[in-house]
């Protein structure tokens, strides 16, 4: 997968440039490549932002550098273009693993009040949004969406069963988890798992991901 970010700050991808999907990177899994915005700006100082037509508080990140940089990056219309929002489709584990399966995607990161809604009628694909809250710019999402996305790529994670065992992917919140010592600060680890009985483990597992998401998210139960 080839992932492309659009951005005002680039030097804030480093941080997914090392662990799990450093070596992802680096084993060449999924490349991730980031530009920054202002560098496509006409104007002399290199702005990219302007006051709202019909006023209002803040500033908002002009058509221009948008435009060029977005069809620079992808001048053939490639990638699935994404646009951090509030406004967007929520993400979920579903939908990551709908956009898993893209093999180019670009993340474009807004800031100030957002951006000309000219540019995503033109440029923009689809609107994500990770919860309803506001942050400060795109930038933060871009990398939540970026790390959802690429457990599920081929090979990114050395056991596959991390994602078909975790929250979300039976539509259940995850089982509690446990490891040595089997005793600590007086508190043991459930005799079940120390059984060896993998139907008793599983069905006691079961359970408490039930228990679980009944007492924390009863939204996501369902039929169930």
């Amino acid at each position: 997968m080839r992932i492309e970010v659009l951005t005002l700050f680039p030097e804030m991808f480093d941080s997914l440039k090392v662990g799990i999907l450093g070596k992802a990177q680096e084993k060449g899994l999924f490349t991730l490549n980031t530009t920054n915005i202002r560098d496509y700006s006409l104007d002399k100082h290199k702005k990219v932002d302007d006051t709202p037509f019909g006023g209002g508080a803040g500033m908002v990140m002009t058509p221009q550098p948008l435009h060029d940089s977005i069809n620079a990056v992808d001048k053939d219309h490639k990638c699935l273009r994404i646009y951090l929002s509030p406004k967007g489709e929520t993400l979920s584990q579903n939908l990551v693993q709908k956009l898993a399966k893209e093999e180019n995607l670009m993340f474009v990161c807004g800031n100030y009040e957002g951006i000309d809604q000219r540019i995503i009628d033109l440029d923009i694909d689809m609107e994500l949004s990770i919860g309803d809250y506001v942050l400060t710019g795109g930038e933060m999402a871009a990398m939540v969406a970026i790390n959802a996305v690429s457990r599920y790529i081929d090979g990114v994670l050395g056991n596959q069963e991390s994602t078909s065992e975790e929250s979300f992917s039976n539509g259940l919140l995850e089982y509690p988890q446990y490891t040595h010592p089997q005793v600590f600060e007086g508190m043991e680890v459930p005799e079940v798992l120390l059984s060896g009985n993998h139907q008793n483990i599983a069905k006691w597992r079961y359970e408490k991901q039930l228990e679980i998401t009944k007492e924390r998210r009863p939204d996501l139960l369902g039929d169930k």
